[in-house]
């Protein structure tokens, strides 16, 4: 594999490297999961649309750049690498765009797309209930037809930016009697429609990152359903691969937060233990590792391949990457870490990115059943309970 760049691709990292230096926020946006810090990160968003940089591998047409996985990987390690804001709109972007991609219809890509790239539309993604979590095929809340709409009744839980977001995306049981992974299907739905009731989650922090959605009698029409009746669990499942691959959680993301542990290793070298050392290595090592195998796997899908399985050993590594360099951070700081404020701001961010690093293990389908995936798809071991 040649890791070398193009001077094309040299090209495109200085022009978004210079776009980010003249156009990032000159001081640190509120945090996102709060209606200020909200509406901070959409404003961002819509910057981002400004210099057509919502989402530069998809087509003009819906506008984006039209740009390979690789340039889109270059994009992502200077974007984290400026220290830019979260993506407010990482659910559309990353998740239900490819989707649409792969499984809508040419009137759905035009309605949906263009202002999803523009950060005009936010989506939350609606998958979980309170009996199905990582087993999302015991979803409960039907949508039932009548005529050309759908109605919902039913509950959804852990809704990711649900509290303040325009649109949502999940599955639902249309097929009355059906169980398990048949009778779903895919559906779009606004999230002021009347019948839905949002109640936020509040964190540890005290800020609702989430919504419980309740849905009483929602008409939604039919139209919005992507791919057949019936054929969700099928959409869902490319939903989760593009959650558990390439998109979600892109190198650059794990590579600024490694430069950061350094950063933050140098400064207390001569108070750490003799174990932080090794950790901050094996942290800086493991993101260079992820780095080259998401190239190589970028490489693979561009040369007509695709990615499986493989997306939950993918997911597991990344997942568990995150928790171990935020762990290590937070015993560099120290016992009193949890309690002190930092002038420079760099306590709370360790702290927080600490605790959202131990729900990593269990978003994106939790690590325990990502290796079942790769126990009974990748190795070909006996399933799990199987006589």
């Amino acid at each position: 594999m040649d890791l070398s760049y193009t001077l094309e691709q040299d090209a495109f990292r200085a022009e978004i490297r210079s776009w980010l230096a003249a156009n990032k926020p000159a001081n640190p946006l509120v945090t996102l999961e709060c209606r200020e810090g909200y509406d901070q990160h959409v404003a961002w968003e819509r910057q981002l649309a400004s210099g057509n940089w919502g989402m530069v591998t998809w087509p003009e047409a819906y506008g984006g750049r039209g740009l390979d996985l690789i340039q889109w990987l270059i994009f992502e390690e200077e974007y984290w690498g400026s220290g830019a804001p979260l993506r407010a709109n990482q659910n559309g972007i990353f998740l239900l765009g490819p989707t649409i991609m792969e499984y809508g219809t040419e009137e759905q890509k035009a309605r949906f797309l263009t202002p999803m790239a523009a950060g005009e539309v936010i989506w939350a993604q609606a998958w979980s209930e309170p009996g199905a979590g990582s087993d999302m095929a015991a979803i409960k809340t039907t949508a039932y037809r009548d005529g050309d709409h759908y109605v919902i009744n039913g509950q959804k839980t852990w809704s990711s930016r649900a509290s303040f977001a325009d649109w949502g995306f999940g599955l639902f049981r249309t097929e009355e009697g059906s169980q398990r992974h048949k009778g779903l299907s895919f559906v779009l739905f606004d999230l002021d429609t009347p019948g839905i009731t949002r109640r936020p989650i509040r964190q540890l922090h005290g800020h609702p990152g989430f919504a419980e959605l309740f849905f009483d009698d929602v008409r939604v029409p039919v139209e919005n359903r992507l791919a057949g009746e019936g054929e969700g669990w099928k959409v869902a499942m490319a939903t989760a691969g593009f959650e558990r691959g390439l998109m979600l959680r892109s190198p650059g993301r794990f590579q600024a937060t490694a430069r950061r542990l350094v950063e933050l290793f140098r400064k207390h070298e001569a108070d750490a233990a003799p174990s932080a050392r090794e950790a901050v290595a094996k942290a800086w090592m493991d993101t260079q590792a992820y780095a080259y195998n998401t190239y190589a796997v970028a490489a693979k899908i561009m040369a007509g391949g695709s990615i499986g399985a493989e997306a939950s050993l993918n997911k597991i590594f990344w997942s568990e990457l995150d928790r171990a360099m935020n762990r290590t951070a937070m015993q560099l700081l120290g016992a009193a870490a949890e309690l002190r404020r930092f002038d420079d701001g760099s306590m709370n961010d360790w702290l927080e990115g600490y605790i959202f690093s131990l729900s990593g293990p269990i978003y994106a389908g939790s690590n325990e059943i990502q290796r079942n995936i790769t126990a009974e798809r990748l190795l070909g071991m006996p399933r799990v309970g199987a006589g």
